[in-house]
């Protein structure tokens, strides 16, 4: 017996989800729950294509139980179970990396914006402007422009002048 694929294809097409499902049902001797299509047309033509043609030979079974021996399925915790620990972890303080990009804490940022000379300073923990804490030079650039901002970008000028005078 042969199958024509694209013949397949097509006639499955036309075919509900439901109708799909029990297509799926037959071929394989148990129901599914899925509802993609995509999906359950690729699985309905591999079964029939492996129903023609052959299955996998008992080598390849081998060796697709070995590599599954040896994977590490499980990644996450199963669904309804909690687990619980008796310790809460702490926080561990690892300081965040300085960007290279930045002049060095106290130095001044200045740009002209619509007819205004706009001043940060850069902190240890964020940079300072209008009487607020920021912080990141992005947060800086949204409250100035009103709209998201790279605030290297927007900062370009000041930070290059400063890395060329130290």
């Amino acid at each position: 017996m042969e199958i024509n694929i694209v013949n397949e294809v097509a006639a499955l097409r036309r075919l509900s989800v439901a109708q799909l499902r029990l297509r799926f049902a037959e071929l394989f001797g148990e129901t599914t729950n899925a509802s993609n299509r995509t999906w359950l047309t690729k699985r309905i033509l591999w079964r029939m294509q492996a129903l023609v043609e052959g299955d996998l030979s008992q080598r390849a079974r081998q060796r697709a139980a070995q590599l599954a021996r040896d994977a590490d399925l499980r990644l996450n915790a199963p669904h309804g179970k909690t687990t619980t620990t008796t310790t809460t972890p702490q926080p561990v303080g690892i300081p965040a990396p300085i960007d290279q990009r930045l002049p060095p804490p106290g130095t001044i940022l200045t740009r002209p914006y619509k007819g205004q000379l706009i001043q940060v300073q850069v902190l240890s923990e964020g940079f300072a402007y209008a009487g607020r804490i920021h912080p990141s030079l992005n947060a800086v650039a949204k409250t100035i422009t009103g709209s998201h901002t790279n605030g290297y970008l927007f900062f370009r000028n000041s930070l290059n002048h400063n890395k060329e005078t130290t």
